[in-house]
């Protein structure tokens, strides 16, 4: 069980907080005053009819069937974007536990496996009205890493080269560097993911929908985690177009979000 936001609070008072301002992530949403969104808001419209007609229009066991290989094909993508190249075959064969003796190969299905696990898990419901939660986006870091062989919860830190262990659920207590992209002081997580909550949790179906290509880039700015960001971000965004969009688990975002890996 992780632990709760207020305990990550105390435990991460330690840290360094450089006090910065949540209004440092604005703007969070798109204004109703935008030259855009008008245009945008029949978009999502016509996307919500558009979905839900697709899911409504195959039989029971075909939305089954395809859900199962939406659910290979996101993690195929997911795992490119991170620079994991693993086949669909070497996918299917790790859903059947069938791992290949090469350990980095085996590693890589077992990251594939863990990614398919969380997004069922997604898909069951079980993230219902907690995607953009501090407790549920801790909660889907948790359920991924807890299901990573060993070697794949390390990371290096790229001055010292120090290794650092990843631990399941877990904000990071410490800075990191993405790029040219310094994000958040770790103390300040709480603050920043408390204000991303109020803001992504409070807004209405056609307006999450236009809200999830901001949410997915404003968690990636934020950073929460030691590593696992781009993972956990891309399901997160799959869980806010699941509750948003009657898509059935049929289809999804996830394979076209190149810059998820920020």
């Amino acid at each position: 069980m992780i632990k709760s936001l207020e305990d990550k609070e105390e435990d991460i008072s330690e840290v360094t907080d450089r006090q910065e301002p949540v209004t440092a992530m604005e703007p969070l949403l798109i204004g109703e005053d935008s030259r855009q969104r008008g245009q945008l808001t029949d978009l999502a419209v016509d996307l919500a009819a558009k979905s839900a007609g697709f899911r409504r229009s195959l039989p029971p066991g075909v939305v089954t069937a395809l859900a199962d290989l939406v659910r290979s094909m996101n993690c195929y993508y997911s795992n490119l974007i991170e620079g994991h190249d693993t086949h669909p075959v070497d996918i299917e064969r790790a859903l059947k536990n069938d791992y290949s003796a090469d350990p980095k190969k085996r590693d890589l299905q077992l990251e594939a496996k863990a990614h398919i696990a969380v997004q069922s898990w997604i898909d069951a419901g079980h993230l219902h009205g907690r995607a953009v939660t501090a407790d549920g986006i801790r909660e889907i870091h948790h359920r991924f890493c807890e299901l990573l062989p060993d070697e794949m919860l390390w990371v290096e830190e790229p001055n010292t080269h120090e290794r650092l262990r990843v631990v399941a659920g877990e904000l990071r207590r410490r800075d990191v560097r993405v790029g040219r992209h310094t994000p958040i002081s770790p103390g300040a997580l709480p603050r920043f993911l408390a204000r991303f909550e109020k803001i992504y949790g409070g807004v209405g179906k056609t307006d999450a929908i236009l809200a999830a290509a901001a949410a997915h880039h404003r968690l990636l700015w934020i950073h929460p985690f030691l590593d696992g960001n781009g993972r956990v971000t891309r399901l997160m965004s799959h869980a806010m177009l699941l509750e948003s969009l009657d898509t059935g688990a049929v289809w999804s975002v996830a394979r076209v979000l190149p810059f998820a890996a920020v």
